[in-house]
């Protein structure tokens, strides 16, 4: 294998430092924060300061479990040198921005072997108005790519090595699988993906056994000293619960939008086709099943014919990851986490593949037109850049989520800081106080647990209990943002609110204390 010039690999370099500083340039005010930006957060403060990975952002300050430590763990690494995690998110997002651009650069060109290929698919990243806001993001899903598109490399390079080193970029990959499993746990759908890859791409049934024993000699040390260590400090493995609960309408509208919005990035035409019944939803069945023919007549064809010529492996493995990571995200709705939604940055990943085989369909219509790519080309890379320009704008704003001014302005806030040392707060926005406040909260009694959706257990009891607590004059609740919840929600706050004094009510927030 011929290694690239070194004008492409400056080329893609020049794109990634161009990725990393956009993001800098697009965040002034810090990365847009979100309930689980601030476990993150937390959860890196709770390593600094040598007590573990804690919800240090509740007053419980439980061990976490819910989310991996990867994430958290590389903000606490920055935070040695002096910097909060908080502003460590920052730095870190810009320069994974840019790794990400660079590796899916070199994934295209190995991919295709067209050095062209690789700059258009980094450069379609790198405008991609979608998923530069994930990147702008204090969230998990950024580190989860980098650790995805690694693996996809290195198992790529396992193929194409000679036996002896091949053995090494197996257990490169592995690890790889391993990191983004202890980033995200979905993780596990990436696992899935190169385990069905190697039973499929190997031609015999001794090589498909060694690479697998070898791949999980990898990725079994590190997803059992985690697992092993939930056991020990929580008694449970990763804080999920095996409940049935089908996915909602309303989460389905959510996912066929947020697919429009990376097909078509310019708002004003995507809300004119929206009035077309079904003209989305159409597109996405259509996307999806042409992909699966064609994962399907590549895997068939080399599994039942061992001597046929393998399909190319990084196209294969992205098409395949698709499914596997859909799968994984529908079995957790479905069975694991009713509050999971086809948001943004849980289907980022699945985005990242699209790009990928977009790339690998134009080179390929490039040997059969090359007029018609050109033009194809031309029109994704002008709404790529319009959507891309409203996007930058939009951040450039002002924060998003908890670091916006609606949060950064409040007058409740500045309230709960007058508090007394030691006050308690009951709250509806545990991370929104813990972040503005430096305080740890404690969430309020609920009728129904958003995991689960199933009923809670002791509502009434939790009521008294709080009551009690506001009422000795050592605690205070306080709800943000009533006006704007349902009629079921706002129902459950009066009821936490009876019989406590109104101490303070501005701009849709309410505290409430022991009566003076």
């Amino acid at each position: 294998m011929t290694k690239p010039p070194y004008a492409s690999f400056l080329i893609l370099s020049l794109l990634a430092l161009s990725g990393t500083f956009l993001v800098l340039y697009a965040t002034p005010q810090g990365m847009g924060l979100s309930d689980d930006s601030i476990a993150y957060i937390a959860g890196a403060r709770s390593l600094i300061d040598g007590q573990g990975y804690r919800e240090a952002w509740l007053a419980s300050n439980q061990p976490v479990t819910h989310f991996p430590p990867g994430f958290s763990a590389i903000l606490a690494l920055l935070g040695l040198s002096g910097l909060d995690p908080l502003r460590g998110t920052r730095f870190i997002n810009a320069l994974v921005f840019g790794a990400n651009i660079f590796l899916l650069g070199v994934i295209g060109w190995r991919m295709t072997s067209s050095k062209v290929a690789g700059g258009v698919l980094a450069f379609l990243l790198l405008v991609n108005g979608q998923l530069f806001r994930v990147h702008t993001t204090a969230m998990s899903e950024p580190l989860y790519i980098l650790f995805t598109l690694a693996a996809f490399l290195a198992f790529s390079q396992y193929f194409a090595s000679g036996q002896k080193s091949a053995i090494r970029f197996l257990l490169l990959s592995s690890v790889f699988t391993a990191f983004a499993y202890l980033t995200r746990y979905a993780g596990l759908a990436l696992l899935a993906t190169l385990f069905v890859s190697l039973f499929i791409l190997h031609p015999t049934w001794k090589q498909r056994l060694t690479g697998i024993g070898i791949f999980f000699a990898g990725f079994i040390p590190f997803a059992f000293a985690w697992g092993l260590r939930n056991r020990l400090v929580a008694d449970n493995a990763t804080n999920r619960t095996l409940i049935y609960h089908p996915i909602t309408a309303e989460n389905i509208q959510l996912g066929i939008a947020n697919f429009s919005s990376f097909i078509l990035p310019l708002e004003t035409w995507r809300r004119e086709l929206f009035k077309i019944p079904n003209f989305f939803a159409l597109i996405l069945v259509a996307v999806i099943l042409s992909l699966l023919v064609w994962m399907l007549i590549k895997g068939t064809k080399k599994f039942f014919n061992p001597a046929a010529e393998p399909p190319e492996v990084l196209s294969f493995i992205s098409v395949l990851y698709i499914f596997g990571y859909l799968a994984s995200i529908l079995s957790s709705m479905t069975l694991f986490d009713a509050s999971t939604k086809f948001q943004l940055r849980i289907v980022a990943p699945v985005y990242i593949s699209l790009l990928i085989m977009l790339v690998y369909a134009g080179y390929w219509l490039w040997q059969k037109q090359k007029a018609v790519t050109i033009l194809l080309s031309l029109l994704i890379f002008s709404l790529s850049l319009s959507g891309f320009a409203e996007t930058l704008t939009q951040l450039r704003k002002g924060g998003q989520g908890y670091a916006s001014f609606q949060w950064f302005d409040s007058e409740a806030m500045q309230f709960l800081q007058t508090l007394p040392e030691g006050a308690r707060i009951y709250t509806n926005e545990a991370a929104a106080v813990y972040l503005y406040t430096d305080r740890p909260a404690y969430v309020l009694p609920d009728l129904v647990d958003p995991v689960t959706g199933l009923p809670r257990g002791r509502f009434d009891e939790g009521v008294s209990e709080l009551h009690a607590d506001v009422l000795s004059g050592e605690a205070a609740l306080a709800l943000f943002d009533v006006d704007s919840k349902d009629e079921e929600v706002q129902s459950v706050y009066q009821i936490l609110a009876e019989g406590l004094y109104p101490a303070f009510s501005k701009q849709n927030d309410e505290i409430y204390t022991a009566f003076p």
